[in-house]
């Protein structure tokens, strides 16, 4: 992973700030919900994607039922009956 020479420190309540230039770059905005999780001994922040409960595949993504359902799993549910 490339450093992008950016240090920001925690606050007192643990939150950090990130840049907007990151934000725009990895078109996060207000309200975005982001995943967290720690691979090694780093600190992962990714924007949460919703993705195939059958596939885990995140792109074509429907929602049926309150569940998410890429299109081509919904073709192959459709054509097994």
């Amino acid at each position: 992973m490339k450093s992008t020479g950016i240090v920001r420190k925690v606050d007192e309540l643990g939150r950090i700030v990130l840049p907007i230039e990151l934000r725009r770059t990895l078109d996060i905005d207000v309200k975005d919900a982001l995943e967290i999780y720690v691979d090694g001994s780093q600190i992962v922040l990714k924007k949460y994607e919703p993705a195939c409960i059958f596939c885990g595949n995140a792109k074509d993504i429907v929602h049926f039922k309150g569940k998410n359902i890429c299109k081509s799993c919904m073709a192959e549910m459709a054509g097994s009956i």
